[in-house]
């Protein structure tokens, strides 16, 4: 049986709701070649489109190849989960992939990762001489296999932003575009939740990436689609969810797909037949015990001023937090000391701008620090 609430892996099937413009959009771009940018907080489904794109072109002539390198904290660990991702992903067979490897990574010594549990991809793990800079056969890889193969290769890398965490990252950033712009039968779907990181790498007319591809900025899905959704769902099993209710759900996490799902999964626990009040502030409850111990963390190295802050934008102050006002209430310092604190919570991805307004990057973790 399908789940019937999809939350903390990708969406697919009917748990995939609206996205119709965006999958149009992505599936064009994909089946033409054309580069592209998709940018959105997390959990707000961009590998979910990237999944739903991939189902609906992917085919003998055309291979789809999906990267996350969230966990890569240098280049050569980004272009070792990048060539593992594009051998694996471009034929079903190992022999071929490993033929593969064999002639166009001659000048690397590569190892196999196999794993007993069949549900786990098998990995390539590559031995990188210290003084073997150049990157460029491994950056070659996808465009070989696909002209060896007569195919079309999309490569989607998720969380490309960490890219700019690295060691000489402009550098790296110059051979990524110098290989990939010349490229013919390769294109590739970059996509980053971290909207500051993204746009420094593609918006700045000094930096390699400007002018790569399409930007798509994912907005949140329509309260319209999420309401027909959570009713039908809680009809689908025989119980029922006022659309006030639905709507309410949707309100309390500011729309973010993930938790959308999740609390209206804990609400329906609570449902017998028919929603009450009682069950949607005990299932709220309950997300927001879910996520104090990532809370935490998250915020267990913070300043006593950027706790402040925090508080401050929880409460609803979206602009004019350098005003005197503002830093008298929540002990804020000073009006330069704002600024400060503003840039280093925008780099930790705790804060966020939308039309020159500030909001925590976590609508849940609003709700968490007004309780606290």
């Amino acid at each position: 049986m399908n789940s019937l609430f999809v939350f903390g892996k990708v969406v697919s099937g009917d748990a995939f709701t609206d996205r119709e413009e965006e999958t149009k959009r992505l599936v064009a771009n994909f089946k033409y070649g054309m580069n592209t940018f998709i940018v959105s907080p997390r959990r707000w489904g961009k590998s979910s489109l990237v999944k739903k794109a991939k189902d609906l072109v992917e085919g003998a002539k055309l291979k789809v190849v999906y990267v996350d390198v969230h966990q890569c904290r240098s280049r050569e660990e980004f272009c070792e989960r990048f060539a593992s991702a594009v051998l694996t992903q471009t034929s079903n067979k190992m022999d071929e992939w490993l033929e593969n490897a064999r002639t166009f990574l001659s000048r690397f010594s590569f190892g196999i990762n196999a794993s007993a549990d069949p549900t786990n991809e098998m990995s390539i793990r590559l031995e990188l001489s210290p003084q073997e800079r150049s990157m460029e056969d491994l950056l070659q890889l996808p465009e070989s296999i696909a002209k060896k193969k007569g195919i079309r290769v999309v490569v989607c890398i998720d969380e490309f932003q960490q890219i700019g965490t690295y060691v000489d990252t402009l550098q790296f950033q110059k051979e990524l575009r110098n290989v990939w712009q010349h490229h013919e039968q390769t294109s590739y779907c970059l996509l980053g939740s971290r909207k500051h990181m993204m746009e420094s790498l593609f918006d700045d007319t000094s930096k390699p990436f400007y002018k790569f591809g399409d930007i798509i900025y994912l907005q949140r899905i329509p309260m319209e689609y999420w309401v027909k959704y959570i009713i039908g769902k809680f009809k689908q099993e025989g119980k029922s969810i006022t659309r006030k209710h639905a709507e309410w759900i949707v309100t309390q996490v500011d729309g973010n797909s993930s938790y959308v799902q999740q609390l209206s999964w804990y609400v329906f626990l609570r449902t017998d037949k028919k929603t009450e009040e009682a069950a949607l502030h005990e299932a709220f409850c309950e997300l927001i015990t879910q996520c104090s111990d990532v809370f935490e963390a998250k915020t267990d190295s913070l300043t006593a001023y950027q706790m402040n802050f925090l508080r401050a934008v929880a409460d609803g102050n979206n602009s004019g937090l350098s005003s005197g006002q503002i830093i008298k209430r929540y002990n804020l310092g000073s009006s330069a000391n704002v600024a400060t604190i503003m840039k280093s919570l925008i780099e930790k991805d705790l804060i966020q701008k939308e039309d020159n307004k500030i909001f925590l990057t976590d609508p849940v973790m609003k709700q968490w620090l007004r309780k606290r």
